[in-house]
């Protein structure tokens, strides 16, 4: 028992340090809903945090912002000296390059590369760090899944994160058409398919996406221009279940799943604002707002007929007649 409380008491200690960092780092501070957010608890806990916060340090300042949300900074804070291990750190940024690699972002892979060999150049035992580390590495696998992997040309997505900074306006020559677009870029979404959010002021006012993998060339234009007021990526992409966007298709989503796969599906993040609600049968219902509902019948034929769509109307007929019941596992 006490072995157990001590190792709470250690994970609490790891969960301060690490709350100090965010407070000092943030220019505004930290918020409750950020920091239930960053931690996975709820919003008691992390008033606990900031409470715990405030009893540890004496400079940490609370205020409220303009929004209204109270925020916790630290000031002067010296935390450059807590530093987390060499070892996870290296093993951090290199799953990182990795990643940067297979979605064809070298700029971002190079960086990547650089911290890696800056945080090595620091370290006190810098063989017996890559030496832990690849040990880490050599045994995370990545499982291969079937679908599109489509390629992405270097200097295309490199002239889109050169305009994302300005914003500065892209020319593309973008699938088969023979004349440039010049297209107002406000995000990229990254998925089974990687997507530029734009907009294309000649067409439309409305940001849509455009296929990466179709923009055969791209210049960066020294003409700045105006987001779209109100735009925010997180936002834009939270109203699709994958990546298609589709106006008249969005609106509440119900899906109820049996009580043999609920645990299974509560372990799973449909949507980053999905509500969960256990049912008095043992039975779970995900509800969430988005559109797409072809991605969505992609996904639930992968759970037979442990699943039941309640809403909406049209995804229902889609899904009804395919709901299959000799599948060995569930998703």
């Amino acid at each position: 028992m006490a072995g157990c409380e001590a190792r709470m008491s250690f994970s609490k200690a790891q969960d301060l340090i690490r709350l100090a960092q965010l407070a000092a780092a943030r220019r505004c501070g930290i918020s409750l809903e950020e920091i239930a957010l960053e931690f996975g608890v709820s919003h008691r806990t992390a008033q606990r945090m900031t409470d715990a916060l405030e009893e540890t340090f004496g400079n940490v300042l609370v205020e409220d912002g303009e929004d209204r949300k109270r925020r916790w900074r630290l000031i002067d804070a010296g935390l450059d000296r807590l530093q987390l291990r060499h070892e996870t750190g290296v093993e951090a940024l290199e799953i990182a390059v990795r990643g940067a690699e297979a979605e064809g972002r070298l700029r971002h892979a190079r960086a990547l590369a650089d911290l890696r060999e800056g945080l090595l150049a620091q370290a006190p035992s810098r063989s017996r760090i890559e030496t832990d580390a690849e040990a880490v590495l050599a045994a995370m696998g990545q499982v291969t899944r079937p679908g599109p992997k489509v390629s992405v040309e270097t200097d295309v997505l490199d002239a889109i994160i050169e305009a994302l900074r300005g914003p500065f306006r892209l020319s593309v020559r973008y699938n088969q058409d023979d004349a440039n677009r010049i297209l107002e870029p406000h995000g990229v979404l990254l998925g089974h398919r990687t997507y530029l959010a734009a907009r294309d002021p000649a067409k439309a006012d409305e940001v849509r996406n455009f296929r990466i993998d179709l923009i055969r060339a791209a210049e960066v234009l020294d003409e700045s221009f105006q987001l779209q007021e109100g735009f925010s990526i997180v936002d834009y992409a939270a109203r699709s279940f994958g990546v298609w966007q589709d106006p008249e298709q969005y609106g509440e989503v119900i899906w109820r799943f049996a009580p043999e796969a609920a645990e299974r599906a509560a372990g799973f993040r449909f949507h980053p604002r999905q509500v969960l609600e256990p049912q008095d049968d043992g039975s779970l219902v995900v509800r969430f707002e988005a559109a797409g509902w072809l991605e969505m019948t992609w996904h639930l034929y992968q759970w037979g007929n442990k699943v039941e769509v309640i809403a909406p109307e049209a995804l229902r007929a889609m899904v009804d007649g395919y709901r299959r019941s000799d599948f060995g596992a569930m998703p």
